[in-house]
């Protein structure tokens, strides 16, 4: 089912400090405004860390009705109890995903600037496919820039959902959300805006709504 409307998908930053103050900015980023989803994303990180911080972060977004995906680990995420998993293109297949999962836990899979690999991915069993990065990023090394057509010519083709992903912000993100981008994926366009992270989520929701 496709969402209404364009939705914002959170992003952790790649290493958290201190979790007990990072779940405190989550928390009012949460209550800023509607939030679809989080994707814990740590890396490099053991897999105590990764757990640890799930079962500190997970609580603070379902209670908030936010669902919890983790990246790049299946074992994980199924072992933490998680909502979901987010596949980049050198981990665990989508239908092999599937298999481990089973049929309830979401799956998304990153596709870079490819339409190809996303109806692949759909085709397996994928909840969403994720394009980007539509703009550099300090999060993550990239080496594919779709244009935003991508995303139009998805929604004019496809059922299942998309995810822009890489460097958006407040102020790049409204031709991704007009080129027809069910979701914004975003990590420092929240955690390192200069008013706040709930301040960065209220503004995504204004873009988001206009």
């Amino acid at each position: 089912m496709r969402a209404p409307q364009c939705q914002l998908y959170l992003i952790t930053p790649p290493a958290i400090a201190d979790l007990d103050a990072f779940a405190g900015q989550l928390a009012a980023a949460l209550d800023a405004g509607p939030v679809a989803a989080l994707q814990i994303r740590l890396k490099p990180a053991d897999d105590a860390a990764i757990l640890k911080a799930v079962g500190q972060l997970a609580p603070v977004a379902w209670s908030r009705g936010v669902a919890v995906i983790l990246n790049d680990r299946p074992d994980l995420a199924q072992q933490a109890g998680c909502d979901g998993v987010h596949l980049g293109r050198e981990d665990m297949d989508v239908a092999a995903a599937r298999r481990v999962l089973g049929p309830q836990m979401m799956i998304g899979a990153t596709c870079h600037d490819s339409r190809h690999l996303a109806m692949e991915a759909a085709e397996a069993g994928a909840d969403y496919v994720a394009f980007g990065a539509f703009f550099p990023t300090g999060t993550k090394v990239t080496t594919h820039r779709p244009a935003p057509d991508i995303l139009t010519v998805w929604q004019e083709t496809m059922e299942t959902p998309c995810v822009a992903i890489g460097g958006i912000t407040v102020d790049n993100a409204r031709e991704l959300v007009e080129a027809g981008a069910d979701f914004l994926a975003v990590s420092s366009g929240v955690w390192d805006h200069p008013g706040g992270p709930a301040a960065a989520v209220a503004a995504f929701q204004r873009l988001i709504a206009t």
